[in-house]
């Protein structure tokens, strides 16, 4: 399969799939030609990847779930404690999130949006704090 071929199967881009071999996460064979040729295992291993980052996976956390998939003696902790680490990354970004939000809606509250030149808005951003 070419890399065209299995950025439609795995709806990945052509670049993504370039980067994920040049940081070796993948790593397909190479015909007489030069191309790239991907088999079906580099084809699960993209939508594997494709899928791990769809939820958020960073790519280090991308490597070492790869590693713990093709470990047929892992532990099933170990992925858990992995996807739980993730969890928690994305529970303080929804706490930091939804302080930016209560920030913003206050001082979007506090904005009268008239003609006049003075903004709360503006005065926050400007601020040192």
């Amino acid at each position: 399969m070419n890399i065209s071929d299995v950025a439609e199967r795995t709806g990945l881009p052509v670049k993504t799939i370039r980067y994920y071999e040049d940081i070796d996460l993948i790593s397909p064979g190479r015909g007489a030609n030069g191309y790239r040729q991907f088999s079906q295992a580099d084809l699960h291993k993209l939508a594997f990847l494709g899928r791990a980052r769809s939820l958020g996976f960073g790519i280090e956390a991308c490597r070492s779930l790869l590693r713990l998939y093709n470990d047929q003696t892992r532990a099933s902790a170990d992925v858990k404690a992995l996807a739980q680490e993730h969890l928690a990354e994305i529970d303080q970004k929804i706490a930091e999130l939804g302080q930016m939000r209560d920030t913003l809606s206050h001082l979007i509250a506090a904005c009268a949006g008239n003609d006049r030149p003075d903004c709360p808005i503006l005065a926050d951003l400007a601020s040192d704090s």
